[in-house]
């Protein structure tokens, strides 16, 4: 069990050099960032709440699941190949505001950009993943995670009319998004949206497969590595009880640019890991990577617009699954 601070101060006392951190290029939360220097050693400072961040607010996330994770330990039983970076943790019951004290892992982390990552780090990052999925196998939320079908529900027109007064790009851009994905392919844009809107069939289909703790937002932004080779995995806003190709499919969505190899090279490759972790894949993966696919359409597809190619390897996975699910 972690300790919690009851407050800021109390998390940081002693820290020197305290001021006001940019956000990574790849941080679209709404949360706000710090650096400070704590016995020495650099480390960054964020603070979230759901009044603070529209992905708290977008998946439901009232309690903060990285306080929750870190007060119930289920952090201290990750895998040792990943590294959360999180040293302390704060609430202030007053304000709902949790602060993260967190090591600087600034020059362990994917450098932006437009350019593939290393073929070695995108086969580490899988083997990773599929250590974590290995590792919780059969998991039960005990904990109140982020229930399964807010995965779907979270980026959705709705998000972005309930966000729209609000300084954060993703919201804004979630209406233009759909509008285009239903000027582009209008059948595939009104199944997700059904989905979207009532994921309850998804949800269904997914829980006859087995199950697992994922993180949820394996994007390359949230994701770094160490010398000893361990994955540095940044971000806890979307963590629960899911298939792991749930978290498989997210990161071929959202990644989808920079990726070294195929999707299907990809899937591959995390498939390969998992067995070499102990998870036989036989009987259920082909049926939870079509509908963890679907899932992934429906949370990112409405960002896909823009290129055709990528677009199309969706609709051709998503639609003939969605059909099915909706008759």
């Amino acid at each position: 069990m972690g300790h919690v601070a009851a407050s800021v101060e109390e998390l940081l006392a002693g820290a020197t050099g305290r001021g006001r951190m940019d956000k990574h290029v790849d941080s679209l939360s709404g949360s706000s960032f710090e650096r400070a220097t704590v016995d020495g050693q650099p480390c960054v400072v964020k603070h979230l709440g759901y009044h603070l961040d529209w992905v708290a607010r977008a998946v439901g996330d009232r309690d903060c699941f990285a306080l929750t994770l870190w007060r119930t330990g289920l952090l201290d039983t990750l895998p040792g190949c990943l590294d959360h970076t999180i040293l302390g943790v704060a609430h202030d019951a007053a304000t709902g505001v949790v602060t993260l004290l967190m090591r600087d892992v600034g020059p362990s982390l994917v450098p932006p950009g437009s350019a593939p990552v290393p073929a070695e780090a995108h086969l580490r990052f899988l083997d990773h993943m599929a250590a974590l999925h290995a590792r919780f196998w059969g998991f039960e939320d005990g904990f109140g995670l982020l229930p399964p079908g807010n995965r779907y529900t979270a980026l959705t027109p709705a998000t972005g009319a309930r966000e729209a007064g609000g300084p954060d790009p993703v919201p804004r851009a979630l209406p233009v998004g759909w509008a285009a994905l239903h000027e582009v392919v209008p059948e595939a844009h009104d199944l997700a949206l059904a989905l979207a809107t009532e994921p309850g069939p998804l949800v269904a289909a997914l829980a006859q497969t087995p199950v697992t703790f994922i993180h949820g937002d394996w994007k390359f932004g949230n994701l770094g590595g160490h010398p000893d080779g361990r994955t540095v995995l940044l971000d806890w806003a979307w963590p629960g009880r899911a298939g792991p190709l749930v978290d498989l499919a997210w990161y071929l969505a959202v990644n989808c640019d920079r990726l070294p190899v195929s999707k299907e090279e990809t899937i591959a490759a995390y498939r390969r890991s998992l067995t070499g972790h102990g998870v036989s894949t036989g009987g259920w993966w082909d049926r939870q990577l079509e509908l963890a696919l679907l899932g992934g359409f429906i949370q990112l597809g409405w960002s896909k617009t823009h290129d055709p190619a990528e677009l199309s390897w969706w609709v051709h996975r998503a639609v003939p699954v969605a059909r099915d699910l909706l008759r």
